[in-house]
């Protein structure tokens, strides 16, 4: 038996079977507003029953976070014609998560990130922040009480290579691979270089501020990758202590306990 968990993103969608934070069998497509709830019904038990772990039949639950309200109306659509005899839970005002949201507005904040601070507090000792490397790159702050406190925001890997292609006349868009040394030969991998340190030194830039504005010991601190593009920088970076794929999918099974 599994739970279906899917991390429903601006670019694209993480989905994953589940069992007691074991993942089974994972999944990356494309995030397409124009998809319909049946063409997601299709996509979904084409996939699953293609894994060598599970089928369709051994989904006992299926719990959804996301960013893009176009898709999660489709994605309702779906569980209620589809899935109806699956329990399901979607993350959003209401829901618990046992996690207090100390913002301003705590319904401005995203699901995902509150699902990410929720699997951060409880798989880890002590404060914490998340970067999850996305279509934005987004700092998430837990403190040492799990609560979230709030974070940061900057443009995503994918979309900052995209706009420099597009805006500058003799550059265009290159593969997001390391190349061979800061200090670039070429413009292939000056560009390269400056995606993948810059962004590197970006993280690690605005951890140490974080960390110096939460007043604690840096080596107490723990510093969790996840997302997407997360393997393109995550080894340059110094200040992560731990890279969690599927951070999003554990904190999606910890919020379907709560509810269920």
């Amino acid at each position: 038996m599994s739970l279906l968990c899917a991390d429903i993103g601006n670019s694209h969608t993480t989905l994953g079977l589940l069992d007691d934070g074991d993942v089974l069998d994972h999944w990356r497509v494309a995030t397409l507003e124009s998809r319909t709830a049946d063409e997601w019904n299709v996509l979904i038990r084409g996939l699953i029953n293609q894994s060598p772990r599970s089928e369709i039949g051994m989904v006992t639950g299926i719990s959804v976070c996301s960013t893009v309200p176009s898709v999660l109306h489709e994605w309702r659509d779906m569980l209620a014609r589809h899935f109806a005899a699956v329990p399901s839970v979607v993350v959003e005002t209401g829901v618990r998560t046992g996690v207090p949201v100390l913002m301003d507005n705590p319904r401005e904040v995203g699901a995902d990130r509150v699902v990410n601070a929720l699997a951060a507090a409880t798989l880890y000792d002590g404060p914490a922040v998340v970067v999850d490397f996305g279509t934005a790159t987004t700092f998430d702050v837990v403190s040492p009480r799990g609560e979230y406190i709030g974070g940061a925001i900057s443009p995503g890997i994918d979309i900052s290579l995209e706009a420099l292609g597009r805006r500058g006349a003799q550059l265009r868009k290159v593969e997001l691979l390391r190349p061979r040394s800061v200090i670039a030969k070429n413009t292939v991998e000056a560009v390269q270089s400056g995606m993948v340190f810059g962004f590197a030194s970006q993280v690690d830039g605005i951890v140490e501020r974080i960390i110096d504005e939460l007043g604690v010991e840096p080596a107490s601190v723990n510093v969790i990758a996840t997302g997407g593009l997360a393997p393109v920088v995550v080894d340059e970076c110094r200040s992560i202590t731990d890279h969690q794929p599927w951070l999003t999918l554990r904190g999606l099974e910890l919020v379907f306990a709560r509810n269920t």
